[in-house]
């Protein structure tokens, strides 16, 4: 065993570890250690932070940077039909490679994205670029089902909600740095123009080090919880069984409930990016406002990841309060966005507006953009501590996390067309709203007959036993 190798420091770390054995018989000493949830969820936030961070920052200016939409609408789509498949397929690649193969090859797709870009800035040819858009869509398959699966599954099951946001204010971070990059490599260029080559190759590089920081990442048998219980190990499965697995989630009643909230919850980017950020804004204003965007998803991940864990002893009424306060937070939001989108049904803004030069007017339309980010991190991160509550082990949640990424993808796909095909803003954004108001009631009817308050989220892979009596309230 080589010395200071990732091996030999899980071994030193936890008694047992080399020998594979049970459970430790003491605690860890520390909730930093390497193969702690924490570091390991804190480190695939750091992936996500240089790669889907990167892309969603790269996103967020509408038309991939570019003053016409066309090319990044075409290639949003053949990225989300790939993703729709991979996305579902997703979870039975890393069942069978592991996470380091999976997540590896995911993030190599991102650097290629927005290395099309670049061409295009000098090229105008799309074919490149919805090229490099379906082969990132397989990439962000197979990211993402390993990104599923670790977040849900490592983590304590008390504590799923708190990872959670941990997870999604560190993603969102690069959200964050990624607006600022344009901001600053554009903040003299006012008039209407694409991102200078400097931006693309910024994130480039951003995304480069996601792919090697990748290869940190443990799997779920290397993971030891503070209390010294391990994460399920996952027996490496086959492709025959995991395909057999996965046509099974199409007859999965828990699945099906959840599908329309996972069509829903990236179909409204298209109109957010294309059509809110990139219709009202200037070139400067957009990075700005992708800054404070993806700084309000940290805000709400982390506000409904409190109120999932602590709220209640109750964990079914964690989610049931969850969803109600997601519902009224985003019925107004949504009616905030109509009141908005009445005042240029044509799809056309005369005058773009600048955070410096426009004053008031600038004020209204940058907090409902802000109030967007808000409402897409809690929404999110409520169907992620939904699907953590189904079940326990890191097999199962992976293919869970990967039939989630799929039909969100596949909706993304829909989404983008529907932009590229002039479809009227107002119904673009009445589609949003109807869509996210019929997932409501199906959350909270999937959280009242499978969220179990005794914190054992499915006993066995699937199986179900008998539901425990729930615990009394404490006296006032």
């Amino acid at each position: 065993m080589a010395f200071g190798s990732v091996e030999a420091i899980e071994n030193l770390a936890v008694p047992g570890a080399a020998e594979g054995g049970d459970a430790p018989k003491t605690p860890p000493p520390s909730r930093f250690r390497f193969n702690s949830p924490l570091v390991q969820v804190c480190l695939i936030g750091l992936v996500c932070f240089c790669c889907p961070g990167m892309f969603n920052a790269l996103s967020g200016m509408g038309g991939g940077g570019q003053v016409e939409h066309s090319a990044a609408n075409n290639a949003n789509t053949a990225l989300y039909t790939t993703f729709a498949v991979f996305g579902l397929l997703g979870g039975g690649f890393y069942n069978v490679l592991g996470p380091r193969l999976t997540l590896f090859a995911g993030c190599s797709t991102y650097i290629l994205y927005a290395g099309s870009f670049l061409y295009y800035n000098h090229h105008s040819q799309q074919a490149f670029v919805i090229v490099a858009g379906a082969i990132l869509g397989v990439g962000a398959g197979l990211l993402w089902a390993g990104q599923g699966a670790i977040m849900t599954s490592y983590p304590p099951v008390t504590y799923k909600g708190t990872y959670i946001s941990i997870f999604w204010s560190i993603f969102n971070l690069g959200g964050v740095i990624g607006g600022l990059i344009p901001f600053i490599l554009n903040y003299h260029r006012t008039q209407a123009a694409s991102v200078n080559d400097g931006t693309y190759i910024a994130f480039m590089c951003f995304m480069s080090a996601g792919m090697v920081l990748s290869l940190a990442i443990l799997p779920p048998s290397r993971i030891v919880r503070d209390d010294g219980s391990r994460a399920t190990a996952v027996t490496y499965s086959s492709v025959s069984a995991e395909g057999i697995e996965i046509l099974k989630l199409f007859a999965n009643w828990k699945m099906l409930l959840i599908i329309p909230a996972a069509w829903r919850s990236n179909f409204f980017y298209s109109y957010q990016f294309n059509n809110v950020n990139g219709i009202l804004f200037n070139l400067r204003t957009k990075g700005l406002n992708n800054v404070f965007y993806w700084g309000a998803q940290m805000i709400g991940s982390l506000a409904i990841g409190y109120l999932l864990d602590f709220s209640f002893r109750s964990r079914r009424k964690r989610g049931l309060i969850g969803i109600f306060v997601v519902t009224v937070l985003g019925t107004a939001i949504w009616a905030g966005g109509l009141a908005n989108q009445l005042r240029y049904t044509d799809g056309k803004w005369p005058n773009k507006l600048d955070f410096k030069d426009s004053g008031s007017s600038y004020a209204g339309p940058f907090v409902l953009y802000f109030s967007y980010g808000l409402l897409d991190a809690m929404f999110q991160s409520l169907c992620y501590w939904v699907i953590g509550a189904l079940a326990d082990d890191s097999e199962t949640l992976s293919r869970y996390s990967g039939f989630y990424k799929g039909v969100q993808s596949a909706g993304a796909a829909v989404a983008w067309q529907v932009d590229e095909n002039k479809t009227p803003l107002v119904w673009q954004l009445i589609v949003n709203w109807g869509l996210t108001t019929v997932s409501y009631p199906l959350l909270a009817l999937l959280v009242m007959m499978a969220v179990n308050d005794d914190e054992s989220p499915a006993r066995g892979k699937g199986v179900e036993g008998p539901e425990p009596e729930p615990e009394p309230e404490p006296e006032p």
